[in-house]
């Protein structure tokens, strides 16, 4: 299994990921962005996320 994962340290908060992929990625109370916890991930949907992130920091990670 797979999950998304954001590497917060790289993100410039344009938020793209929540806005192409809200049922995964959402800004959380702290003004970060957070990965919802599923069982199956939406990989197309995540998969545009990656490609549209600005700062590169959106993947992939096997667990």
């Amino acid at each position: 299994m797979k999950i998304p994962v954001v590497e917060l340290s790289e993100c410039s908060l344009c938020e793209v990921c929540t806005e192409i992929c809200p049922s995964v990625f959402r800004l959380n109370d702290s003004g970060y962005i957070e990965v919802a916890q599923l069982n199956i991930y939406p990989e197309s949907e995540v998969d545009e996320a990656i490609k549209n992130c600005v700062s590169n920091c959106i993947y992939w990670q096997e667990i």
